[in-house]
């Protein structure tokens, strides 16, 4: 399978600190300046047993396509999904709640990157993501979560509602965002319990199976004049509005 390739700094770090995968080789600006976070990264990847190279501007550029690279990049394994049994088992285990973010076909890797960003600073169980017409965890979106990416557990499902109904049967209780006039406010759903979260595409919001499949759709409070939010920004109010309710918070 062909390698990826991560840069810049935090991405890389976070990949290093994780260890979840197989980094075959670490590349640094020949004429970098000394830094603390470079010299945190070179001592993981001497620990790790990673070779390093020293390369000119133009390598990275290239390797990159001339992104801002910050000097450094490297090549990793693909993205180390886990199976949804594993996740789903994973989450009821845990002493805290369990907390799934379904995403219903984001397709565009800056999102998915928040998403999961904010997913893993909240303590989300896990996320499932639909295998067909959805962005995977590509190395833009590891970039855009800033190597959040690299803690959280992922599982690609090929059919969501199906998987969907199996949390349910598990004792979750699902809530989609869903900017329409039946939809419950924050307030008005309890989200204390096991709880699974979809966010819906960017253009579609969530598709109609989906939709009919949730116990509740929630509709964040509004006072301007745009009538809805980026997926990104929404996903990320909707999981605080989780842990603002969760008796730990």
């Amino acid at each position: 399978m062909k390698n990826e390739i991560i840069y810049g700094r935090q991405p890389v770090r976070e990949l290093l600190r994780a260890n979840r995968r197989t980094l075959h080789s670490l590349s640094l600006l020949d004429s970098r300046k000394p830094s603390p976070d470079l010299a945190e990264i070179e001592g993981l990847a001497h620990k790790a047993g990673i070779r390093i190279n020293h390369v000119s501007r133009q390598q990275l550029d290239q390797a990159t396509d001339s992104r801002n690279h910050q000097g450094i990049l490297v090549a990793a394994s693909a993205y180390p999904t886990v199976g949804f049994d594993e996740l789903v088992a994973s989450a009821k285990n845990a002493p805290e709640p369990a907390f799934i973010l379904l995403l219903d076909h984001i397709q565009d890797p800056q999102n998915l990157g928040s998403l999961l960003r904010t997913a893993e600073a909240i303590g989300v169980s896990g996320v499932v993501i639909p295998s067909d017409r959805a962005v995977s965890v590509t190395p833009t979106a590891v970039r855009a979560s800033a190597g959040a990416t690299e803690w959280i557990k992922v599982s690609v499902v090929t059919n969501l509602v199906r998987s969907m109904k199996t949390l349910q049967d598990e004792g979750f209780w699902l809530t989609g965002l869903e900017a329409i006039l039946e939809a419950k406010s924050p307030s008005e759903i309890d989200l204390s319990g096991s709880v699974g979260l979809v966010v819906g595409s960017e253009g579609d919001g969530m598709g109609r199976l989906v939709r009919e499949t949730c116990d509740f759709l929630m509709k964040l409070p509004m006072a301007g004049n745009i009538t809805s939010y980026n997926a990104g920004v929404a996903g990320a109010m909707a999981m605080y509005e989780v842990i603002r309710q969760r008796p730990s918070s």
